[in-house]
Parts: structure tokens; C-alpha cells; sequence
């Protein structure tokens, strides 16, 4: 068998890879990198990024530890934890896929000539041939099932919204199917009662339980963007309704028979069924946006009025403008308007905006999308402005 050209080192390993790992491995290896992560890694990886873009105290090296996520070793190593594409790129010919690096693995950070390059090592002392780094091949890669890549922020902060929330491009839920009536005249139903309920289920058996709807709007414009509804539960058409006519030709409306299935929160007369639409958790990568954005915080999620680290927000910018699940903005604080007393006429003016958090969007819809507050310095509240970072 002829010997594998570099390029398709990769390629092969991958297949090999498959057919001995988890089937989530699997799915994980899939994912996408953007032409635009390829453009800049491209850039830098022949010779690596300067000096002088490496954060403060960016260490020779880091072994990769269970907790990590991509967003900590990028800024472990850069100043800017977003520009992920340049870690990656600093050495692609290891680094092929930023997805799959796992725990146990060694990075070495190597500077020659005012540049430096990002290399796996054997192990944190060095040892192998040379200088300890090594170039990946080919080879099978048998792990344990609970191994998995580092995600690229931490999932647990995220990952319940994933299931609590959806946004509706239009107020779909007005005209869906409702909840009008309970088992024995219950107020609020739990796990196992049976509800009834009226409305056009179509062929489905399986529903999802909404709270009504609450419309987001832009805070400048105040056109309304989506309709995000609280998730409450599931529940499983058991008994289609139907109409009856008695003898005396009148008609009873007998409504529908649903069993509730899960409950995130106590299901409710006027709760709402649709089937919700599919969520996926991926491993989200961190990017700038390639191009000018800007907007505001729409609205905090849940029932706060204002956010702080680690809360999410709805933005008034969704795919039609160009807004990516990864996407990084920065957080700008208004600049305070005081008054200069120093001359001998007062004279009001506004102080400089001053830039305070960083978001990041790990949900996207056509005029909306969630992000994470990563960081922020003080309280972010709907009207923030954000721009890319």
C-alpha cells in the first residue's frame, strides 16, 4: 500500500477512528469547520502568529484536563480568547480538527523567530524523540466510553435553556392546540394526570406543553422579533376528541385525551401543545463575526430584569443579519453625561461608551438569537449595545 500523503492523514484517520469509538465521537468528528476559520488558520499556519498576540502569561505548555473547554485554552494562550481560529491555525497540519481534543492530551507552545506555533507533545515532560513534540498519524484510537472532545464552553450552562425555551418566527402558539380542562377538576396537573384538550392535533401523538407566548421585541425599532414560549412539559395524545349528537340532536364537544408525560414546571388550563422544533447541542466554536454587526440586548432571559455572568440573553440580530451559532460581541456600556464644571460656563457632555463583557450566541433564529454572558463588569439590561469584539 502506497504511502498517505499528508493530506490525507486526516481523512484516514477519521475512518479508523469510527470504527472503533462511541457513536457520539462519531457525530462529534462531523462538525463543521467555516470557510472563514479555514481562511484565517490558513494564514497563520505556515508560520504561527506573532509574539505579541500571545496572552500575557500564555505557558510553554498545558495539558489538557477534564473541566477544559475550548474558550479556556484559547485564552490560556491568547489575548483573545475568541480568535479560536488562530489557535487552530498555528499548526494545522496537527491540529486538523479543533472538535476532537481530548483530555490527557499535551499542548506545547513552540516560538521561533518572533512567532509561535501550537504542537502536541508526548506527555507534560517532554519525553520522545527530539524535543518531545510529535507529528500525528495514522493510528487507531480505541478510547472509553465516557471519553469525549472538550467542549467549547461549559455545556451546563446552556444546555438546560436548550430544552426551556423555543422562539416562534410568528405567534404559531395562539392557534395551537390548548389545554381547556383537567382530571377531576384539578387546577395544575403533574406527571401521569390526564388533561384534556381541544384544537387541530393533526397526525401527531407526541406534543410538547407551552406556556403562552410572550412576544420579544427590538428595543429601538419595537418591531416584534420572535415569540418565545416557556417550555412546561410533554404530553401524549392517548384519545382523539369528537363531537356527539344526542337523541334530542343537540351536540356535546368531547375534547381530546392527553396524558402528561414529563413536567418541567406544573402544566396549566391554557397551556399550549405544539411539537417543538429540533434542538441540537453541539459543540459551539468561538469566532468573531467576518464583517461590521451591531445591536442590542432584546430582553434577559427568564424573569429577571437584569443579567450578570453566566445569565442569557436574547438579541435583536438573527440569521437574516448574518448572526452565527459561535458568533463573539462584545458588551458596551452607555458613557454617563455629566456636567464639565471646570470652565466658567457649565456645559454638559457624554462620556466615552466603555466596552464591559463579552457574549457569546450558542442559539440562533431568523430575528433573534441567545447568547451567554462569558463576562461582563456590570449589570446588562435590554437596550446594552453590542458590537463584534
Amino acid at each position: 500500500m502506497p504511502a498517505a500523503r499528508p493530506a490525507h492523514f486526516a481523512v484516514l484517520a477519521t475512518c479508523l477512528a469510527l470504527a472503533t469509538t462511541t457513536s457520539a465521537w462519531a457525530q462529534t468528528s462531523k462538525l463543521p469547520v467555516t470557510s472563514e476559520q479555514r481562511r484565517v488558520a490558513d494564514q497563520v499556519a505556515s508560520a504561527g502568529v506573532p509574539l505579541s498576540e500571545l496572552a500575557p502569561n500564555a505557558p510553554d505548555q498545558h495539558v489538557v484536563k477534564s473541566g477544559d473547554t475550548l474558550w479556556d485554552i484559547s485564552a490560556l494562550f491568547l489575548k483573545s480568547p475568541w480568535r479560536w481560529p488562530e489557535l487552530w491555525g498555528m499548526n494545522r497540519d496537527q491540529i486538523r480538527n479543533p472538535h476532537l481534543i481530548y483530555p490527557g492530551q499535551v499542548l506545547m507552545l513552540v516560538k521561533v523567530d518572533g512567532r509561535a506555533t501550537l504542537q502536541f507533545a508526548r506527555d507534560a515532560g517532554g519525553s520522545g524523540a527530539g524535543n518531545g513534540v510529535v507529528k500525528l498519524r495514522p493510528q487507531m484510537r480505541i478510547s472509553a466510553v465516557d471519553s469525549s472532545p472538550i467542549p467549547t464552553i461549559p455545556l451546563h450552562l446552556i444546555q438546560p435553556f436548550l430544552t426551556d425555551a423555543v422562539v416562534f418566527d410568528t405567534d404559531a402558539l395562539a392557534a395551537a392546540p390548548r389545554i381547556v380542562a383537567a382530571q377531576e377538576g384539578h387546577v395544575v396537573l403533574g406527571q401521569g394526570d390526564l388533561a384534556y384538550a381541544r384544537g387541530d392535533f393533526g397526525n401527531g401523538t407526541d406534543f410538547r406543553i407551552f406556556r403562552t407566548a410572550r412576544p420579544l421585541t427590538d428595543p429601538t425599532t419595537k418591531e416584534v422579533l420572535g415569540y418565545e414560549a416557556p417550555y412546561v412539559g410533554t404530553a401524549e395524545l392517548t384519545r382523539t376528541g369528537e363531537n356527539r349528537t344526542g337523541a334530542d340532536g343537540k351536540v356535546d364537544i368531547v375534547p381530546a385525551t392527553m396524558t402528561i408525560r414529563q413536567v418541567k414546571q406544573e402544566v396549566g388550563i391554557g397551556d399550549r401543545l405544539a411539537p417543538a422544533p429540533a434542538r441540537n447541542l453541539e459543540r459551539y466554536v468561538p469566532h468573531a463575526p467576518d464583517k461590521a454587526m451591531a445591536g442590542q440586548i432584546a430582553a434577559v432571559y427568564g424573569d429577571s430584569i437584569i443579567a450578570g455572568q453566566n445569565q442569557i440573553v436574547a438579541l435583536n440580530r438573527g440569521k437574516r443579519d448574518g448572526v452565527e451559532r459561535g458568533h463573539v460581541f462584545a458588551l458596551w456600556r452607555d458613557g454617563a453625561r455629566v456636567t464639565d464644571k471646570t470652565q466658567e460656563r457649565a456645559e454638559a457632555i457624554k462620556l466615552p461608551d466603555e466596552r464591559h463583557g463579552i457574549l457569546f450566541v450558542f442559539e440562533v433564529y431568523e430575528r433573534v438569537s441567545y447568547a451567554l454572558i462569558i463576562t461582563v463588569k456590570e449589570p446588562v439590561k435590554p437596550g446594552d449595545r453590542f458590537t463584534q469584539p
